[in-house]
């Protein structure tokens, strides 16, 4: 999709970010990956505008943290946090502070809802 706005996965996962990233590429989105929270911060000043798949749990920043940085940065781009490790406090802190969903992996991205959820906003 030409001029789509990008989707940034931040996920220390490698298979999770590339599956997600294939198939989202392959159905015509524009997709950019990053193993950390801070290479994604490294990488923000020249991203595309776009929304983000955010990890929870990562080693030093995790997504809440990395969250309340493009806060303080008045980022206004989506979140859509993906954790295998969600428990409801989290989960409302997330949504308390801006994330538009939170849901728990395994995430298939085949399943109508989901692919609605993650590609339809």
């Amino acid at each position: 999709m030409a001029g789509a706005p990008v989707i940034h996965i931040v996920d220390d996962d490698a298979s999770f970010r590339t599956a997600i990233s294939r198939v989202l590429k392959a159905s015509g989105y524009e997709a950019a990956a990053y193993e950390s929270a801070a290479c994604f911060l490294c990488d923000i000043e020249k991203a595309s505008p776009g929304c983000i798949l955010l990890d929870v749990r990562m080693p030093a920043l995790g997504g809440l943290q990395l969250q309340e940085e493009l806060a303080k940065l008045q980022r206004g781009w989506p979140i859509i946090f993906m954790t295998g490790h969600g428990d409801i406090p989290t989960s409302v802190r997330a949504i308390k502070a801006g994330a538009e969903d939170f849901l728990t992996k395994p995430v298939s991205p085949y399943r109508p809802y989901y692919r609605h959820e993650l590609f339809g906003r």
